[in-house]
């Protein structure tokens, strides 16, 4: 099965992705993102079949269950296929399961890079982001202590979580970015200017949390009008409408389910009218 590259192709940097990748962050322990996975077998054997049916982007943090995902990561997938991309990130701290502190400090951030390639087992990170710009640091250290890995050879691509267009153009003036990550689904659009900056400068812009939550979204709401329509499920829709908004557009739905995981791939085969996608996008722009 690799029904997702259906939905096209996306490159980052110099590499090229389906349209649908795998977020790894939901095989963490619990709801604190904290220690390794509760079923560590079911865990391995997801991770493996997504890259089965086609999956070539898998993104991680350090700060997901304290190192202990990227472990699982290279658990799973070591040693890599050669157009599997793994993405990771640093830049926060986590030093209790309820605290997430923005750490950008250059020899954190080169630390952290270090510490993600022994647990990954790789050589080279494929893409690495900034997890959160510590507002205590100038960006231009922060960027540039990626930019001093990246020249040494240890990271591929640059990439930027949770920024501003602004936070976004002051770092391209310091290095290359490949590649944002922030909130984004068809009800939270906060991040709307930084999708169109990102695709007018041809950086792929990868939506965490992509799945529409609230009471439109569950069954018998209005996403389940269209999703009717196309024949999907309102978490399908949701994806599909992503897929539609832009072309540099990439969401990595994370799942413990192999069931979940057939059904989010999927939605790379669907195709929204303009009519589907303007009623879908009025919806959203009415509920965030």
């Amino acid at each position: 099965m690799r029904a997702q590259l259906s939905g096209g192709i996306m490159r980052i940097g110099d590499f090229e992705v389906g349209r649908i990748g795998f977020g790894a962050m939901r095989l963490a322990s619990d709801g604190w993102i904290w220690g390794p996975p509760a079923d560590r077998e079911g865990a391995v054997a997801v991770l493996r079949r997504a890259v089965e049916w086609g999956v070539r982007l898998v993104d991680t943090a350090d700060a997901y269950g304290v190192g202990a995902n990227e472990e699982l990561i290279a658990e799973a997938l070591h040693p890599y296929a050669d157009d599997v991309v793994i993405a990771t990130k640093g830049g926060v701290a986590r030093p209790s399961p309820e605290e997430w502190i923005p750490l950008g400090r250059p020899e954190y951030l080169r630390q952290q890079a270090e510490l993600s390639l022994r647990r990954l087992r790789r050589d080279v990170i494929d893409l690495y982001y900034l997890h959160r710009v510590d507002p205590q640091v100038p960006l231009a250290d922060q960027i540039g202590a990626l930019d001093q890995l990246r020249n040494e050879g240890k990271i591929r691509h640059i990439g930027l979580s949770e920024v501003t267009a602004g936070q976004l153009e002051e770092a391209r003036g310091i290095a290359p970015i490949a590649a944002v990550q922030n909130l984004y689904n068809l009800t939270d659009r906060a991040h709307e200017e930084v999708v169109d900056h990102a695709d007018k400068h041809g950086i792929a812009f990868v939506p965490f949390f992509p799945i529409a939550v609230g009471d439109h979204a569950k069954a018998g709401g209005p996403v389940a009008a269209v999703a009717a329509e196309i024949g999907a499920t309102p978490a399908q829709t949701a994806l599909a409408w992503l897929l539609h908004r832009s072309p540099n557009i990439i969401p990595i739905p994370g799942t413990t389910s192999p069931g979940h995981l057939a059904e989010n791939l999927a939605a790379g085969e669907l195709t929204l009218t303009d009519e589907q996608f303007a009623r879908l996008d009025r919806l959203g722009r009415a509920t965030s």
